[in-house]
């Protein structure tokens, strides 16, 4: 020990092993004898000053101390320094009023410091060892409490009892290896929480206990500068958490506890029994850093916190498959690979982020679950690797984001379900794949592999080829979803042959529609009631495998729009018509079609869709009329020839010509006809009395003045019909092309 004057004593025996369970005698020196030392300095003397300022410390080197060190509501005014010490009993300081306090070096069967004052620090450090509880409940440090390279293995009872310990400096555990649980709930700190490189090893039960706990700086829960990961067997349990700067796991190592304090509650769904982190309704004012190699085995729960930065997962492992998930698609036959997984990997329900969510080149097995999760900034995925094969990878009901969410070049093993989604700004998934999407529990039935039912986005939903085209083996079902700029499935794959849905759109309102897809949609295409301004489609679009649900699809012009003298566009484009409804009539695709052509000014196009439209409406009269079918199919032949069932009026004013000529050259053949009345005497003029058949309600005074019979009474009479039926069809021809309305 050092005397009063600074200058160490003299001590056989040198260097003491404070490790070594038989000490020798020449180490052993009585507790009480420290404490008498120095309360009586004139026994001997055991102070010095370290500095003129500071208070006296006593210092006590390789010494094994016996019986115990009773400093039990002491005040005591020094600095306890002890460096290379063992002790036979856990040293008391309950209730004490302390100057500070340090073991360096140490072996000590436990610390009794419930209600402990110390004015300075107190210190566990450089490779001490305690064996028992280190017991600081309700004590209050004005200074810093570090325990960085000490070792904690208690017998029973939690490593560190910390319960409501205020701290006016920071709680240093640099390299701390604790076998046993960390146990500080409502812990005040007013600096940094250091954990980097610990290892907390209680895979029973909880590794760190933090409810509620206050930190006034930076929770650091990282590797080390060596690059030491900080590893913790057992829940990471931090509900109620306040951290007012950064909450970082950076490079982390977690693993769920084996056994639970209570069996999981079957009324309760959201209940995560295998977490590793738990920080439900938490408060980060800075940023929440589970990035850099982050991995965990267990689900990383952060329920209904507040995160006042960004959320960064970015390069973090969560894997739940105990190893068993490759993270990459699986190729010809084999085992089935693992999913759907029981726990989640992420739940984030009701989590606000002020900042955004930065997940690139993730790689999670299990599902991310974000309902109610608002994002203030972007979210990216971009990279990632999504696994929960056969279930819900993503289940992000009412998920809003203020920015982007993007996903290039994500790959998701299951289905991602974000209906009723708020997206400030893009959905991006350019050259995703989104595979083996998950099934309803009721009957089995498949789920959609991206659900954007009544979502709205700010700007562009992009599900176009990248680097890779992008690719849906399930559903792409976006009911009533509104995107106010562009929805583009440039270049996509969608559906596959398990499927009978490969996009539904119905009620979709976009200004841009972009379906120039790279293969035709394995399955049926449902485009009901959606809105667009500009259609952008191929050939591949049309010959989708399962039929194309069109009934009051609407679009304003075709992105290419047909010119005025390409008729062989428009037959293509019925062609594909016809075959995208699986020839089944339907007339309102045919009236939308011809609607967009006059609209662009094009009649003469909008008229041959009509005449197709009538066409395969007779065609489906016919198909339904078993015994009229033939007289169906010949009235039809007449009106398409003879006046394009009325969109062809030019048509019926050369029938009418030649109708006129026809009677002419007749009733100039035939004996003049008797007078109906002999008073009057008139001239006969086959052409006039002709024309007076043809036309209808204009008299021009010779029909009803001349009386003919035979065949030409039967002749008349069918110019009187004809005259009727063409007439008419030039005057709505004739009307449409002065409206231009209809």
């Amino acid at each position: 020990m050092a005397g009063r004057d600074g200058k160490n004593d003299e001590v056989v025996g040198g260097v003491l092993d404070p490790h070594d369970p038989d000490p020798p005698a020449w180490a052993r020196l009585s507790a009480a004898d420290v404490v008498r030392r120095a309360f009586e300095p004139d026994s001997g003397g055991v102070l010095r000053r370290r500095k003129p300022t500071t208070a006296p410390v006593l210092s006590v080197h390789d010494r094994f101390l016996e019986g115990p060190l009773d400093l039990r509501a002491v005040e005591f005014p020094y600095l306890l320094e002890f460096v290379r010490c063992r002790f036979e009993h856990p040293p008391d300081m309950r209730q004490a009023r302390l100057a500070g306090v340090e073991f360096r070096d140490c072996w000590l069967p436990g610390l009794h410091g419930h209600n402990l004052r110390s004015d300075n620090d107190v210190r566990i450090t450089d490779g001490t060892v305690v064996t028992g509880t280190v017991d600081l409940t309700d004590g209050d440090i004005h200074g810093t409490l570090e325990l960085s390279g000490a070792t904690l293995t208690p017998t029973t009872g939690p490593a560190l009892h910390g319960d409501r310990l205020q701290l006016v400096g920071a709680l240093l555990a640099r390299n701390l290896r604790a076998h046993g649980e960390v146990r500080v709930p409502g812990m005040r700190s007013g600096g940094n929480v250091n954990f980097a490189g610990a290892l907390l090893d209680n895979p029973r039960g909880l590794g760190l206990n933090g409810n509620g706990m206050h930190v006034g700086g930076n929770l650091h829960l990282i590797a080390d500068m060596d690059g030491e990961p900080f590893r913790c067997n057992g829940a990471l349990f931090l509900p109620s958490v306040r951290v007012d700067s950064d909450f970082s796991l950076r490079g982390a190592r977690l693993t769920p506890r084996t056994e639970h304090s209570r069996p999981v509650p079957p009324d309760d769904p959201f209940f995560d029994p295998n977490a590793t982190l738990v920080a439900d309704r938490s408060k980060v004012d800075g940023n929440v850093n589970l990035d850099r190699d982050f991995q965990s085995t267990g689900t990383i729960r952060i329920v209904n916190a507040t995160i006042g930065g960004s959320l960064r997962l970015s390069h973090a492992r969560v894997d739940l498959s105990g190893g068993r998930e490759s993270f990459v698609e699986q190729v010809g036959s084999g085992p089935r690979p693992p999913g759907p997984y029981a726990d989640r990997a992420v739940h984030l329900d009701g989590t606000q982020v002020r900042g955004g969510i930065d997940a690139r080149d993730a790689r999670v097995a299990g599902q991310i679950r974000l309902v109610d999760v608002q994002v203030q900034g972007s979210v990216l995925f971009d990279r990632a690797v999504l696994s929960n094969r056969y279930g819900d990878a993503i289940e992000g009901r009412r998920f809003s984001v203020g920015g982007n969410l993007d996903g290039r070049a994500l790959l998701v093993f299951g289905s991602v379900l974000l209906p009723g989604a708020k997206i400030g700004s893009n959905l991006d998934l350019r050259g995703s794949r989104l595979v083996a999407p998950g099934s309803y529990a009721r009957d089995k039935s498949p789920k959609p592999s991206l659900d954007l039912r009544v979502s709205h986005i700010g700007r562009d939903l992009v599900c176009a080829d990248g680097d890779a085209p992008f690719s849906a083996h399930g559903e792409i079902r976006m009911r009533r979803a509104e995107i106010s700029r562009e929805t583009n499935f440039h270049g996509a794959e969608l559906g596959n042959s398990r499927n009978t849905v490969a996009l539904n759109a119905f009620g979709v309102q976009t200004p841009e529609l972009r379906l120039d897809v790279a293969v035709p949609p394995r399955g049926r295409v449902d485009l009901r009631h959606a809105r667009c301004a500009f259609l952008t489609d191929n050939e591949r679009f049309w010959n989708a495998q399962g039929r194309i649900e069109l009934e009051d699809f609407r679009y304003d012009a075709l992105a290419d729009p047909v010119e005025l003298d390409d008729d062989a566009e428009i037959e293509r484009r019925l062609r594909w018509l016809r075959h995208g409804m699986r020839e089944v009539y339907r007339p309102g695709p045919y009236d939308q079609f011809a609607t967009m052509l006059r609209a662009a000014g094009n009649e003469e196009h909008a008229a041959t869709v009509m005449v197709e439209k009538q066409r395969r409406r007779y065609q489906a009269l016919a198909d339904g009329a078993e015994y009229a079918a033939p007289g169906v199919r010949l009235w039809s032949w007449l009106q398409r020839w003879m006046v394009g069932y009325g969109y062809r009026p030019t048509r019926a004013l050369a029938w009418l010509f030649a109708f006129l000529i026809a009677g002419t050259v007749w009733f100039s053949l035939i004996p003049k006809p008797h007078e109906v009345n002999t008073d009057d005497h008139l001239v006969w003029n086959p052409v006039l009395y002709t024309l007076d058949l043809l036309v209808p309600i204009v008299d021009f005074g010779h029909k009803n003045k001349w009386t003919v019979d035979g065949p030409s009474q039967w002749i008349s009479a069918a110019l009187v019909a004809l005259g009727w039926i063409l007439a008419t069809t030039v005057a709505a021809g004739i009307t449409r092309m002065l409206r231009r309305t209809t």
